[in-house]
């Protein structure tokens, strides 16, 4: 369904939604936004604000996560640029809530109802941008070395050669494996470092058959390993804005690979996000964990494997030593077109998450939120060994790995493709057949698109 349809029919839904989210203004957002973050005192609606006000309001989701982050660089602002500074974060549900409240201000045209920045999905961004293009304010005059950012990363935030916003995580993904299980199975870290998902396979046969646990799991109805895998081939699943499937040898290799480790006791295939996070990895199933790294906190949960774990790179097709790359969510932080002071939302952006180590370095500390900028990767925090990943300097690394990743083509229908994939290989997990279950997820895909 086209966005601009569907903004008609959330009109009258989300009328009381975002209500509710301006009602949140001035409340304590899950960071202690009152101590020190650089967070409104008033307790009250959120302030009109004006070209000489000191403050800000940003909608933004995650108290464990983005909203730490935030905090952390309102303080460093607060504390290195301007002590009157203050930021108001209204924390909403989830990214879902910042999306339908764009659709529905665009809808009724009225942009006075959105908050001076928001943070945003990186998948979502270009058809919002493209959709709704009266509801941003481009940030391309910042002053920001923008050669310093992941150029994957940017490519979400960077549209038609315009800057939209300063990205404010990485997701490079990362492969962290058990390195105590796989010395009971006579392999070591650097084992699992540039080979083959066929070696993959093999030794993650091996593991299963001596340990009992999976080398990696993945949700059935989100599966994002096709994404990833795909990725780290240089590949996408879309061509020119159009699905590509079938014809598509990487991705129907990518398909075969998930289905044997699935069959072969190599994945688990986990029911639900909540069986993945909490049976799967928490509850201590597998031996090896593939996803953005965003992850690494859930991962700590257990304490008792601290020091088991060490990362390292993606598989690939071919392995032979080629190391793969990729990414897996992730946001940026945005200007509405209502945003009251302009100049000091810009210049908050640019002194705080367009480089500034001691942002990074707090976000890191208080939230798990590793950058994507290259030279904040190079703090002495970042270069600093985690004792839960064997001492290794793991979130330089993850930078690292991130100016490696890929630019392949996205579209903004990323997450219908997953789940008409996901329901394919669920499917030919159980006997059906492969090129036929393609061939109808891509028919499936092409007909919610539009494409004849």
């Amino acid at each position: 369904m086209n966005r601009k349809v569907l903004a008609s029919l959330l009109a009258v839904s989300m009328t009381a939604a975002l209500m509710a989210g301006c009602g949140n203004a001035g409340q304590d957002t899950g960071g202690n936004a009152k101590n020190g973050s650089g967070g409104g005192e008033d307790g009250g609606e959120a302030s009109d604000g004006g070209e000489d006000s000191k403050k800000l309001t940003v909608w933004a989701w995650d108290k464990g996560f983005n909203i730490p982050a935030i905090q952390a660089a309102a303080a460093d602002y607060k504390a290195n640029v301007d002590p009157d500074f203050e930021i108001e974060i209204v924390e909403q549900p989830g990214s879902q809530e910042v999306e339908q409240a764009i659709t529905l201000a665009a809808s009724g045209g009225k942009y006075e109802t959105l908050p001076d920045m928001v943070l945003f999905q990186d998948h979502w961004i270009e058809s919002y941008v493209s959709d709704y293009p009266d509801a941003w304010t481009p940030v391309g005059d910042i002053d920001i070395d923008w050669s310093d950012f992941s150029e994957e990363k940017l490519s979400y935030s960077t549209i038609d050669g315009t800057h939209y916003g300063v990205p404010v995580d990485s997701a490079t993904v990362i492969c962290a494996y058990r390195v105590d299980l796989l010395k009971e199975c006579g392999y070591t870290i650097d084992d699992m470092t540039g080979i083959s998902w066929d070696e993959f396979i093999k030794i993650g046969q091996e593991v299963y058959e001596k340990t009992g646990k999976y080398m990696l799991a993945i949700e059935s109805g989100g599966n994002d390993l096709v994404y990833l895998m795909l990725q780290a081939e240089g590949e996408s699943q879309f061509k020119d804005g159009v699905p590509y499937i079938t014809e598509n040898e990487k991705l129907v290799k990518v398909v075969e690979l998930i289905v044997e480790m699935v069959q072969k006791n190599v994945c688990y295939l986990a029911n639900t996000w909540s069986d993945y996070i909490d049976q799967a990895i928490v509850g201590d199933m597998v031996a090896g964990v593939m996803n953005g790294n965003w992850i690494i906190p859930t991962i700590k949960k257990v304490e008792e494997n601290k020091g088991n774990w060490e990362i390292t790179t993606m598989p690939t097709i071919e392995g032979g030593g080629r190391e793969g790359y990729a990414s897996n969510g992730g946001a940026a932080l945005y200007l509405t077109s209502n945003c009251k002071n302009v100049d000091l939302a810009k210049d908050f952006l640019a002194k705080t998450f367009g480089g500034s180590t001691a942002t990074y370095d707090a976000a890191l500390a208080d939230g798990g939120v590793i950058t994507t900028c290259k030279s904040a990767g190079r703090s002495d925090v970042y270069q600093k060994g985690d004792e839960y990943f064997h001492d290794t300097p793991v979130y330089a690394k993850i930078v690292e790995m991130g100016t490696h990743v890929p630019v392949i083509e996205q579209s903004s229908y990323h997450y219908s493709c997953r789940t008409q994939l996901s329901s394919a290989i669920i499917n030919v997990v159980n006997g059906a057949d492969l090129a036929d279950e393609l061939k109808t997820a891509e028919d499936q895909l092409k007909f919610e698109m539009g494409i004849q």
